[in-house]
């Protein structure tokens, strides 16, 4: 009824409409039409209705579908005119024929007498509009709209067809990516290890032919090469993370959470923290990506705790389509300005001489989640405040994602 009505109030102010789609109506256009229609004098009425408003009308006719179709494989028209009632056939067939031949051609009904009960229903199957043959002055306005709508929808394919190809070569480039900085973190390693290991043995070996200050010397340039390699190996961490093809299973995220914990267990002891839990879901992941995130959330609120012994909990519900995961703690927190950086590669907010680290953990937990097509924040206080704490939070479908779209 919506279409009905639309086109009621085209009839009824038409030139509103005709203004509306930027088109000045007493310029000359040129139009390929088709017309199908068994009366002559209508075909007259029709051409001379559309030269009275501006259209250089090159003009086909058809009254037979098997002529309709050569014309249309022929030269293919800008729009279609046809009469809804033809005999022993009926205009809309011509949609049915435009569809078999894979062409995009607006169909306008031109008919004597049509209700609204069935130019509705030729609309819901493909007629772009319909004109009353006693009302051809409109038949100009329905067509400057069809063409106007056919040059919008192209234009939206066009955008459509050019964000794929931009996300293919988005895609390829990233793949490029990720293949070079695994590849050239893995041969750095090599050439590292020769550096730290004969660094080494040059110190043991001269050890007492080596003053104070070269020895000093030496343990910088030791130290220097093994945090490079510890740099290295997370790059590698975040390499992978990006290049494995995410293998979800369906999975008890409280034997994920345990392992993670076992992991942590010189750690846990070592701080006398305290972790708990609520009882977790059965979801669709990557068990050791996941993982990893259990392990460095609690890793990280361990590192940074405060005066008190950590106390850590992880808490999850439903909501929606997804399940939001809480990773609280009673740490030194982070400040507001901060909460929205530190999931960037190499990012930190402590010297290495206050909190050991390299700033990775937090973008590798990133990337994990978003490929399992969930996210990552945090809340906090400001820093500073005892036992302010921090709370990471992170959702993660019910339903397995594949290329962004849950399966």
């Amino acid at each position: 009824m919506m279409q009905t009505l639309a086109v009621a109030e085209v009839a009824q102010d038409g030139s509103r409409k005709d203004a509306e789609l930027g088109v000045v109506a007493d310029k000359t256009v040129a139009l390929k039409v088709l017309i199908v229609e068994d009366n002559s004098f209508d075909q007259e009425l029709i051409l001379r209705e559309l030269r009275r408003a501006g259209f250089d009308v090159n003009a086909a006719l058809a009254q037979t579908p098997e002529a309709f179709a050569i014309q249309i494989r022929g030269t293919c028209p800008d729009i279609v005119l046809a009469d809804y009632n033809l005999g022993p056939w009926r205009g809309m067939e011509t949609v049915e024929i435009l569809r078999r031949e894979k062409l995009d051609v607006p169909v306008i009904l031109v008919s004597g007498a049509l209700g609204e009960v069935e130019a509705v229903e030729c609309i819901k199957q493909g007629a772009t509009d319909y004109v009353l043959k006693d009302s051809l002055a409109r038949l100009p306005i329905a067509i400057r709209r069809a063409l106007h709508e056919k040059q919008i929808e192209h234009e939206r394919q066009r955008a459509q067809q050019d964000l794929a190809r931009k996300a293919v070569e988005l895609a390829r480039s990233n793949q490029d990516l990720e293949q070079f900085a695994y590849v050239a973190s893995h041969d750095l390693q090599e050439p590292l290890r020769m550096v730290a290991a004969y660094t080494q043995l040059l110190a043991e070996q001269y050890r007492a032919q080596l003053d104070e200050k070269a020895q000093r010397y030496i343990h910088y340039a030791v130290d220097g090469a093994l945090r490079m390699q510890t740099l290295i190996q997370d790059l590698l961490t975040f390499s992978r993370c990006g290049r494995a093809d995410m293998d979800a299973e369906v999975s008890d995220c409280n034997l994920i959470l345990q392992r993670a914990l076992d992991r942590l267990c010189a750690a846990i002891e070592e701080s006398h923290a305290q972790v708990t839990h609520d009882v977790l879901p059965t979801l669709p992941v990557n068990r050791s990506q996941l993982e990893h995130v259990f392990q460095n959330l609690i890793s990280n609120a361990i590192k940074f705790r405060g005066k008190e012994p950590p106390a850590v909990h992880i808490s999850a519900h439903p909501e929606a389509d997804e399940w939001k995961f809480f990773v609280r703690d009673n740490g030194i927190g982070i400040a507001p300005e901060n909460t929205g950086m530190i999931f960037a590669v190499f990012k930190r907010l402590h010297t290495r001489s206050e909190y050991p680290g390299n700033g990775i953990g937090l973008s590798i937990c990133k990337k994990i989640i978003e490929q399992h097509g969930g996210r990552i924040w945090v809340e906090s206080q400001s820093e500073g405040k005892p036992s302010v704490g921090a709370t990471f939070g992170f959702t993660l479908p019910t339903t397995r994602q594949r290329n962004g779209a849950s399966s």
